[in-house]
């Protein structure tokens, strides 16, 4: 039976896409999620669900988990193939003054922090130090783990859980932890 419902939604994907580019932008409507699996379309119904209809969240161009907060829509960049990151509960990433870059195939585990910009320590409504955040491509970011303004992260690069990224790690290939994190070991 479940094989029989699949093969029906598949069938009838050219449909459901239509009636989901009403909500999202068709960029993310395609690739791994979408190809030969209901993983997306799964997401897609959740995220129109909560943050279109019920109004638990804002609307986004492209299918997020509930709490998953993005500041600007706008200011994200990713591949399609990587919407697995906005499903994970309690992630942030606040780049409404700043951008987020994330490479392809990298994981972002439960409530993890990206922030692109700090408050003012005199003025706490204005924010400053306004600098993006790039992470390479096949990195992790480890779970409760926060990575500040300005850092860069190498390709595969793994941010261990807990840990606070305050300075940029362009080399890549290594596991960084602690707070502030720190190379605790090369990957060869």
């Amino acid at each position: 039976m479940k094989k029989f419902i699949k093969n029906m939604i598949l069938f009838f994907s050219p449909v459901l896409l239509v009636i989901l580019s009403i909500f999202f932008d068709r960029t993310y409507l395609q690739e791994k999620y979408f190809n030969n699996t209901l993983t997306g379309y799964i997401w897609a119904f959740k995220s129109i669900w909560t943050k279109n209809i019920l109004r638990l969240g804002y609307p986004m161009p492209f299918p997020t988990g509930l709490t998953c907060l993005v500041s600007k829509a706008e200011n994200i960049h990713f591949h399609p193939d990587d919407l697995n990151n906005f499903q994970a509960s309690g992630t942030y990433f606040q780049n409404f003054l700043g951008h987020i870059y994330l490479g392809k195939g990298s994981y972002i585990a439960p409530n993890v922090g990206i922030i692109t910009a700090n408050h003012d320590l005199k003025y706490l409504d204005t924010h400053t130090d306004v600098r993006d955040v790039i992470i390479g491509e096949e990195c992790w970011i480890g779970m409760n783990s926060v990575i500040l303004p300005g850092v860069e992260l190498g390709n595969n690069t793994i941010v261990a859980a807990g840990a606070v990224v305050t300075k940029s790690f362009p080399q890549g290939n290594i596991v960084i932890a602690g707070v502030p994190a720190k190379v605790i070991k090369e990957i060869k």
